[in-house]
């Protein structure tokens, strides 16, 4: 099988528990480091399925990677090679694919809830009956304001309408930073954390505060993991080999 490419943009946006899941789940992968200058790829037909992770900068930025980055998603699902997102990951494929990015009202910091749609794809992809929730870890400012044509909304929460959609039956593009370790917790808060406090003081009710941020990680980030795995070995299904 060709290997899954997983584009990390950030020190922060480090892949985090996504390498394991694919490992377990006998997929090969190649990290494509952006953040350390390594080139966009020509040809989304190298790989069996793209991962694109988080960062802070904004899809909208004049970064010539951003641009290439949608190009090669354009022509990933022309190929039906099945793409996945993580927060700006996810915001870079619905520009790319047609839909919109815009300034959520409010950044959302930490640990929240969001909530299963009665979409018909959502409780395959989520492992949960409509309406249920689902711990997740955010941090983000923007959001996708409108979907891409024939996108189906798989998540959503008071704080953020538009939380996560599935597209084509393959591509998965999730606001919410469900690959988090506690490790990686640990740095966005020593990287990030004077904004989360800006926030709590601001009294801002979708960040929650450094301590709240920081505790029961192991339990935490187990919870995401539980929702993530299965995500994942549904979305492998569809690899092109």
């Amino acid at each position: 099988m060709k290997p899954v490419a997983i584009f990390q943009h950030t020190e922060v946006g480090a892949p985090g528990s996504v390498p394991a899941i694919l490992d377990a789940l006998q997929v090969p992968y190649r990290l494509i480091p952006i953040v350390d200058g390594a080139p966009v790829p020509a040809q989304a037909d190298a790989f069996s399925g793209l991962i694109f992770m988080g960062g802070y900068m904004s899809v909208h930025d004049p970064l010539p990677w951003l641009q290439q980055e949608m190009a090669l998603i354009r022509q990933a699902a022309s190929l039906r090679i099945p793409l996945s997102g993580h927060c700006l990951g996810s915001q870079i494929m619905a520009v790319a694919l047609g839909g919109d990015v815009r300034r959520n009202r409010q950044p959302e910091i930490g640990w929240q809830h969001i909530t299963v749609t009665d979409a018909p794809q959502a409780p395959a992809w989520l492992s949960r009956p409509a309406g249920q929730e689902l711990l997740t870890f955010q941090w983000h400012g923007d959001t996708f304001h409108r979907l891409p044509d024939g996108a189906e909304l798989i998540a959503a929460s008071d704080h953020c309408a538009h939380q996560g959609f599935v597209l084509d039956g393959i591509h998965i593009a999730m606001q919410s930073h469900l690959e988090m370790t506690p490790a990686l917790v640990r740095l966005s808060v020593e990287r990030n954390g004077a904004q989360l406090d800006r926030e709590v003081a601001a009294g801002n009710p979708a960040v929650s505060s450094r301590t709240d941020t920081l505790s029961g990680l192991e339990e935490k980030t187990a919870s995401l993991h539980a929702t993530l795995a299965p995500l994942y070995a549904h979305w492998v299904r569809n690899l092109r080999t």
